[in-house]
C-alpha cells in the first residue's frame, strides 16, 4: 500500500513540543513538515519481526481490562499484564511500567475524556540523552546503579475499544524498520512539560526508510516496540513511528481509540 507519511523538515530551526498539563490537551509545536508518499508494507505478511532486529513486532495478547478509560483499572489490571509480556519478550530481569497515553480520533471524546489525538508525524519518543534521563527521573537513588548495565524503553500499543470485535481502521500506526533509519535522520526536539523538560526525535525524510503497519488491529493484539536501547552492538535502538491516513479507510469509519503503555526494561 502507498500512503503519505509526515516528516519534519531539517531547516536548522529549534524544534519544540510543548504539553500544558494533565488536564489540558492543548499542545504547541515548532518546525516545518513535509509529506512523502511511501510504500507501507503489511506487517502481518512479514516473517520473523523481532524487537532487537526490526525494533517492533505484533503479538496476540488478550487483556482482562474492561474499560481502558478507567485509570484505576489500568494500574491494577493492565500494568501487570504489560509488565509480564515485556519480560517474556525481552528476557529482561526487571520491567517497570511507568505511564500510558490514551488517544482518540474523535474531537468531542478528546475534550470529554481529556485524552490526546493520534500523532500524524514520524517520531521516536526518546533520544540518546532522554532515555537515561527518564531512568534518573523515575528510579531515584537506584538510577545510577541501574544505568551501569544495559537497559531499554519498550512501549506497547493497541486498540482501546470496549470490544474485541471492533478493529482499528482510522489512523493506524506505521512502524519504521529500525535497520532502515540512519542516525542523521533523527532530529532532536525539546519536549516541554509543566514540571520537566525532555527530548524526542523527529524523523526527516530518507528514501531508505522501510515502513510497516498491521491492518485491522483489535484489542486482543498489540504492537510491542523499542524506543531506546543503551546497547550499541548493532541491535535496534530507536524505532520511529507515526499514525497515518490510510487511503483505504472507508467513509464514516469510526475514529481510532488506542492506548500506549511505556516501560523501563533492565537487563
Amino acid at each position: 500500500m502507498q500512503a503519505e507519511i509526515t516528516y519534519t523538515k531539517d531547516t536548522g530551526e529549534k524544534l519544540v513540543n510543548e504539553t500544558f498539563g494533565p488536564n489540558n490537551i492543548r499542545r504547541r509545536t515548532s518546525g516545518g513538515e513535509e509529506r512523502h508518499r511511501v510504500e507501507i508494507a503489511d506487517g502481518r505478511e512479514a516473517r520473523d519481526l523481532a524487537l532487537d532486529t526490526n525494533g517492533f513486532l505484533l503479538v496476540e495478547h488478550r487483556t482482562a481490562v474492561r474499560d481502558f478509560f478507567d485509570a484505576d483499572e489500568l494500574k491494577r489490571v493492565y500494568y501487570p499484564e504489560v509488565k509480564a509480556l515485556i519480560e517474556r519478550l525481552s528476557g529482561a530481569s526487571r520491567v517497570v511500567v511507568f505511564d500510558h497515553t490514551l488517544r482518540s480520533g474523535d474531537d468531542a471524546e478528546r475534550e470529554a475524556k481529556l485524552v490526546r489525538e493520534p500523532v500524524l508525524s514520524a517520531h521516536n519518543d526518546y533520544t540518546e540523552w532522554s532515555g537515561p534521563q527518564r531512568v534518573r527521573d523515575l528510579m531515584g537513588e537506584e538510577a545510577e546503579r541501574l544505568l551501569e548495565r544495559r537497559f531499554a524503553i519498550v512501549q506497547m500499543w493497541r486498540a482501546a475499544y470496549p470490544t474485541a470485535a471492533q478493529p482499528i481502521v482510522s489512523n493506524p500506526l506505521a512502524m519504521a524498520d529500525a535497520r532502515s533509519v540512519a542516525a542523521q535522520d533523527l532530529l532532536i526536539a525539546e519536549r516541554r512539560y509543566p514540571n520537566r523538560v525532555g527530548q524526542t526525535y523527529r524523523l526527516k525524510y530518507n528514501p531508505a526508510h522501510r515502513w510497516f503497519y498491521f491492518p485491522q488491529m483489535r484489542r486482543d493484539e498489540a504492537i510491542v516496540f523499542k524506543v531506546y536501547d543503551s546497547a550499541k552492538d548493532g541491535r535496534a535502538r530507536f524505532t520511529p513511528h507515526t499514525s497515518f491516513e490510510d487511503p483505504g479507510t472507508p467513509s464514516g469509519a469510526p475514529p481510532r481509540q488506542s492506548i500506549e503503555a511505556r516501560a523501563l526494561v533492565f537487563f
